[in-house]
C-alpha cells in the first residue's frame, strides 16, 4: 500500500509504516536542517521540500494513506500551549485540507498528549469534527509508547480516520505484556563521547557508535528541578526535542531532593551525570544503528530525533492497519 508522509520530520512514523509494509511515495517536510537525514535514509522517497501551506492537493501523488504529525509545539504542556491560536497548531487544517481533496483509504495523524488539556477542548473537537466531516470514520487514543516495544514512557494522542464508505473502523491494538526499559536499549552504549566546542558535531570521528555524542553545557534551574534520572530497569523520560533536556544517563544515581522544586546530583558522584548521546535517543526511540542523522550542530540531532515518532510504536499501528486492509 502506498503512503504520503505529511509534516515527515526525521521519518520515525515512516520507518515504522515501512517495515510494516508499507511504501512510502511521496513526503513533505519543511524544515532544512532534516532535509539531508530523511534524503539519506529514505532515498527511494520524493521529498517535498516546501511548507505545506503552499502544497495543492494536485500536485501529491495517489496514495493508498496519509500519514504525518503537525508541529506539536502549539499543543504541548510543556510550551506556550497556544494550540490552533499558534501558526503551527493551525496546520492541522492544511492536512484536513489535503485529505479532503485526496480521499485516501485511511489517515493516520499524531500529536503529544497535551492538545487534551481542557483549554483546547474546543479545539480539539473541531479538529475530530473536521475529520469526521471529511468524510472519515474516527478512532482516537491516548497512547503510552512504552506499551509498544518502545523503552520510554511517552504519551501520544493518536487519530485514525477510515474513509466511510469503507465500512471499516479502526480498533487500537491491545499493548505488549512486556515493557522494555532503558538496559534493553543503551546497555552497550556507556562509551560515549562529548560534542566538540561550541557542541559541534565530532562527525565519525572516534564516535563508537554513529552519532554516539552528547551536548556538553550547564544545567538550568528548571532542569535541576526535577530528577532526570531513571533507572537501568525503568523505561526513560520522554525523549524531547531539546538537547538541553535529554534525560541523564542511568550510570548516575538519582538526584537529591534538596527542596521543592531543587534537586542535586549526589556529591561524590557528578562526573557521572551526563545527558543521553544523540544515538543514546535515537535508540530509545527505536531507531535503528544503520539509521544515520546528518548534523553539524547536535542540538538539530537532538531536536529530530524528539520530534519523530518511535519506530516500534509506528510499526505496531501500522500493522494493524495493513491487516485490517487485508480482509
Amino acid at each position: 500500500m502506498k503512503l504520503i508522509s505529511l509534516f515527515t520530520g526525521a521519518g520515525g512514523l515512516d520507518l515504522g509504516f515501512e517495515k510494516a509494509g508499507f511504501d512510502i511515495v511521496w513526503a513533505n517536510e519543511f524544515d532544512k536542517s532534516i532535509w539531508e537525514t530523511f534524503e539519506l535514509n529514505f532515498p527511494h522517497t520524493k521529498l517535498d521540500r516546501r511548507s505545506i501551506v503552499d502544497v495543492q492537493s494536485g500536485e501529491i501523488p495517489k496514495a493508498d494513506g496519509i500519514i504525518g504529525g503537525p508541529p506539536c509545539q502549539s499543543w504541548s504542556e510543556a510550551g506556550a500551549g497556544r494550540g490552533i491560536n499558534d501558526k503551527r497548531g493551525q496546520l492541522f487544517h492544511d492536512y484536513i485540507r489535503l485529505l479532503k481533496d485526496k480521499q485516501p483509504k485511511f489517515f493516520l495523524a499524531e500529536n503529544v498528549s497535551g492538545i487534551l488539556h481542557p483549554k483546547h477542548s474546543e479545539a480539539f473537537t473541531n479538529i475530530v469534527k473536521e475529520f469526521k466531516n471529511a468524510g472519515y470514520e474516527i478512532s482516537q487514543k491516548l497512547l503510552n509508547a512504552n506499551d509498544f516495544d518502545v523503552p520510554q514512557d511517552r504519551l501520544r494522542v493518536i487519530i485514525i480516520g477510515y474513509r466511510k464508505n469503507l465500512k471499516k473502523k479502526f480498533d487500537f491494538p491491545e499493548s505488549q505484556k512486556y515493557k522494555p526499559a532503558l538496559k534493553d536499549a543503551i546497555w552497550d552504549l556507556r562509551k560515549a563521547k562529548p560534542a566538540k566546542e561550541g557542541n559541534k558535531t565530532n562527525g565519525k570521528k572516534g564516535l563508537w557508535a554513529p552519532n554516539h555524542e552528547y551536548m556538553n553545557g550547564g544545567f538550568s534551574t528548571i532542569y535541576m528541578s526535577r530528577n532526570r534520572v531513571r533507572a537501568w530497569n525503568e523505561p526513560s523520560f520522554t525523549i524531547q526535542a531539546g538537547g538541553r533536556h535529554a534525560p541523564i544517563h542511568p550510570q548516575a544515581p538519582k538526584m537529591k531532593f534538596i527542596a521543592q522544586n531543587k534537586r542535586i546530583f549526589v556529591p561524590g558522584q557528578e562526573k557521572k551525570y551526563r545527558r543521553l548521546s544523540v544515538r543514546e535517543c535515537a535508540r530509545i526511540q527505536t531507531f535503528p544503528d544503520d539509521y544515520i542523522f546528518k548534523y553539524e550542530n547536535i542540538a538539530d540531532g537532538y531536536k529530530m530525533i524528539g520530534n519523530a515518532v518511535p519506530v516500534n510504536f509506528a510499526k505496531h499501528i501500522a500493522q494493524k492497519i495493513m491487516s485490517d486492509f487485508k480482509i
